[in-house]
């Protein structure tokens, strides 16, 4: 059918159509060739033509219906795929805009050399097309910017996400380095004041035993004790000392939990009771086989057994083993002794730190010891305590522990 009969803005648009490959080659050049456009010089033919014959495809649509509103939509969305593509691959803003106003350049150019040759196609019609055309690049520039602008502000976000993450990590970093400063300062004088307490103690011995020979046996034995309780501290902070030093990956096993059980009352029975203290235990039979590190839950237990006689004057310890549901399980400690006042609850747990005021023999890190050693196997402690009643520690451990968790 010739142009003539055709509605003169549908024979531009077919043109268009027919022309679209030679027209978007056509662009391709124009950009490649533009100096202020220089990073489209490091894109493929395929890469920089992207979303453009879409968007060429959806202007004649608008130009046969003349009407933009019906194929918005669609532009709006390759607009915005052809800006975020864009900004992937480095473009500035005034790139993205240099190189869509080539576009629109080139298809104004389209209307007059199609003019040229269709009589039919009057003044009217070159600024009815005119107008359609920039109101379509128009929308699209504003859609990419818009585009880059979201992908802009999203990688900023993330930036600073990243940002404030790493001030958070360093923030806490620092505050472990001050706590570690502390800590060293503070293991320094419990040691230091331990130390002075055992020479001065073990000095008196000496001068007793060298001035009145008839009590030999006595210096000896404050000598003695003296020596027992300064390898309780030793012990102590040794054993700490491992637990934080530990970087080995965490191997984790099925064992028996009931044979850990006996175990566990078998080898704490005796110091336990040479306190004239009763030990009581209670194993659930619901509980068999767990998944965990053996070694590492031996050594939670008895730091709570330990820790239970040591502040213990009269009554009872008592050990207990329940289950919790299908994948937990948990270990109860509990004692008749001093207590934890409600001012040292906030501390029980931190290093050199004791719950009365009384001379009990070590450092103060068994409950430290037993927090380090709860997180790395998984579990969650609690304690009830009331001052001059007892302590009750509690913590749930998954009845599988996986290794890494």
């Amino acid at each position: 059918m010739p142009d003539s009969q055709l509605r003169p803005l549908r024979a531009f648009a077919e043109s268009l159509r027919l022309d679209q490959v030679n027209l978007t080659e056509r662009w391709m050049r124009a950009v490649f060739h533009d100096t202020e456009l220089t990073e489209a010089d490091r894109l493929t033919y395929e890469q920089l033509s992207d979303h453009i014959p879409a968007i060429l495809e959806e202007i004649c649509s608008a130009l046969e219906d003349q009407d933009l509103d019906q194929v918005e939509p669609e532009i709006e969305r390759n607009a915005r795929k052809h800006g975020k593509l864009r900004w992937r691959q480095g473009y500035r803003i005034d790139e993205l805009v240099r190189e869509l106003d080539l576009f629109r350049q080139m298809l104004t150019g389209q209307i007059v050399q199609f003019s040229e040759s269709r009589p039919f196609f009057t003044r009217r019609h070159e600024e009815r097309a005119r107008h359609f055309i920039d109101e379509a690049v128009s929308f699209v520039t504003l859609m990419s910017i818009r585009e880059v602008v979201t992908e802009r502000d999203r990688k900023i976000d993330d930036y600073t996400g990243r940002l404030e993450r790493a001030n958070h990590e360093l923030t806490l970093k620092q505050r472990l380095v001050s706590d570690l400063y502390e800590s060293r300062m503070q293991i320094t004088r419990s040691v230091v004041h331990d130390l002075r307490n055992f020479l001065n103690v073990f000095s008196m011995a000496l001068q007793l035993m060298s001035r009145a020979p008839a009590k030999v046996e006595a210096a000896l034995a404050l000598a003695n004790r003296q020596a027992t309780d300064m390898k309780a501290l030793v012990d102590e902070l040794v054993e700490y000392s491992v637990v934080l030093g530990d970087t080995n990956h965490l191997v984790v096993e099925p064992f028996n939990l009931h044979e850990l059980f006996d175990e566990l009352v078998a080898s704490c029975a005796p110091f336990v009771e040479a306190k004239g203290l009763r030990l009581t235990h209670a194993f659930d039979a619901g509980l068999s086989t767990i998944v965990s590190n053996r070694l590492k839950l031996k050594q939670v237990a008895l730091n709570l057994l330990t820790n239970a006689a040591k502040y213990t004057k009269v009554g009872q310890v008592e050990l207990e083993m329940s289950a919790d549901g299908d994948d937990h399980w948990r270990l109860r400690v509990s004692d008749t002794g001093v207590g934890i006042g409600p001012s040292d609850r906030e501390r029980v747990f931190k290093e050199f730190e004791r719950a009365t005021e009384e001379d009990v023999p070590g450092a103060g890190l068994g409950l430290a010891i037993v927090r380090e050693l709860t997180r790395v196997l998984g579990g969650q402690i609690r304690f009830d305590s009331h001052e001059g009643e007892g302590t009750t520690f509690e913590i749930r451990f998954p009845v599988q522990l996986r290794a890494g968790e």
